[in-house]
């Protein structure tokens, strides 16, 4: 349509005139008006379709996602710590902290990798990760004034307390004291280093001692102040029964599982073993992916005694082990867990990997169109059953089958449609 100039709309054209011409321009305008409204609406029904919700509460404290910076080297120092929240991960547990890190000596080299392929070949996929190290070897003043400032600084994220003391009710009433003034959230007990001062019933020493562990457990509940969480060894027989020590001591939670204790292999052409240290080495604690399905059948069993014996809904369980993908995490959460523990994997991988098990554990509750963690945590737990309920499960099954090969049960089941399948199902083969 030809545009009317300032001049025809001033003297020329009446009213009448110029509310006809103008009425098409208008109209037009009006629907170009209305199809917009009608294209932005469509868009944005698309574009506020809800995204499944990564974020949990577990014992009281809320976490974006599922995802927490496992006790060890992600969780050593105020930088590393501060990186791990501007990620995005759902909470930080630092390195294990004792009242005296004078003790604690470490050295170089303290890891070694095993790739999948040839032993001693430097290609291949990473998928076995040991470690000798200890504790923190940073004076507890130090890290105490680390945690301080991280809370200061991010009041509204979540940061742990790993510790670990000798068997000394005082010294671990003191440690509790001294992390809790710095404003941590909760605190973890680390019942299960696998290596490194066993002699003072320290780390793994104390979790694969029911009575110890449960002695401790008492002490530290009946101090703390902030929810508990038990850090449990995967070096035992049966992992339930320390477990449930710390829950009937107190605990609020479990985490489960710390490092395997294991050799990581002999180098063929020096003939010593790995990690070495001046042409020797020491056992350690095996992590990454290879450890992923011990891990998820040290917590099945845990979430099956919790559920059977606990009001499960009252306290939590944090799963550990080979996690580097929200598939693998997704595992974990199916089995009932409600964190998922990272630490090798950020070793392996950095502190960014927290995008893509956020994105990927979307991907999955998207494929089943689950809104929360919650919707899907422990689903998985009802079908592991004894390999006698196998047995019998497998024979009815199997009877079922063989009834309904043998087809009709009587003539007067027969029918017009299905009559050549009816004949077929009772054919013998």
């Amino acid at each position: 349509m030809a545009s009317l100039s300032l001049t025809q709309i001033r003297g020329k054209n009446s009213v009448a005139e110029l509310a006809a011409l103008s009425r098409p321009c208008f109209l037009a305008t009006q629907r170009l008006k209305n199809r917009v409204g009608v294209l932005r609406v469509a868009s944005d029904a698309s574009e506020t379709k809800v995204e499944p919700d990564l974020s949990v509460t577990v014992n009281g404290l809320k976490m974006p996602n599922p995802f927490v910076i496992g006790s060890g080297p992600p969780g050593t120092n105020y930088t590393v710590m501060k990186r791990a929240f501007d990620e995005g991960w759902g909470a930080v547990i630092a390195k294990t902290v004792s009242l005296d890190a004078e003790k604690v000596i470490n050295v170089t080299p303290r890891y070694a990798r095993l790739r999948a392929g040839v032993n001693g070949s430097a290609k291949g996929q990473i998928i076995g990760w040991e470690n000798i190290e200890l504790i923190s070897d940073r004076p507890l003043e130090t890290m105490l004034k680390e945690f301080k400032q991280l809370k200061e600084e991010y009041p509204e994220r979540i940061l742990i307390a790993s510790i670990m003391e000798e068997y000394d009710k005082a010294a671990w009433e003191e440690l509790i004291d001294r992390v809790e003034q710095t404003g941590i959230d909760a605190i973890e007990v680390n019942f299960s280093c696998p290596h490194g001062m066993p002699e003072r019933k320290m780390g793994a020493a104390v979790g694969q001692d029911c009575g110890l562990l449960e002695e401790i457990c008492g002490w530290v509940n009946a101090k703390a102040t902030v929810p508990v969480w038990a850090k449990m060894t995967p070096n035992i027989t049966d992992i339930t029964e320390p477990a449930r020590a710390a829950l009937r001591s107190g605990c609020e939670g479990i985490s489960a599982i710390n490092t395997i204790m294991s050799v990581m292999g002999i180098n063929l052409k020096t003939l010593r073993p790995e990690p070495c240290v001046e042409g020797y080495s020491t056992p350690g604690g095996y992590s990454s992916k290879a450890v992923h399905p011990i891990a998820l059948g040290k917590v099945m069993n845990i979430a099956k005694m919790m559920k059977s014996e606990f009001n499960i809904d009252q306290y939590s369980l944090s799963g550990i082990g080979g996690v580097e993908t929200g598939s693998d995490a997704a595992e974990f959460i199916l089995l009932g867990a409600n964190t998922v523990q990272v630490c090798t994997g950020v070793m392996m991988h950095g502190y960014g990997l927290v995008k893509k098990l956020n994105d990927e554990l979307k991907d999955f509750m998207k494929m089943h169109n689950f809104s929360s963690i919650e919707d899907f945590r422990g689903v998985s737990l009802d079908y592991f059953t004894t390999h006698t309920d196998l047995v019998r499960r497998q024979k009815e099954a199997i009877e079922q089958r063989k009834a309904v090969k043998r087809g009709l049960q009587s003539d007067k089941d027969w029918t017009g449609d299905g009559f050549v399948k009816e004949s077929e199902s009772m054919v013998s083969n």
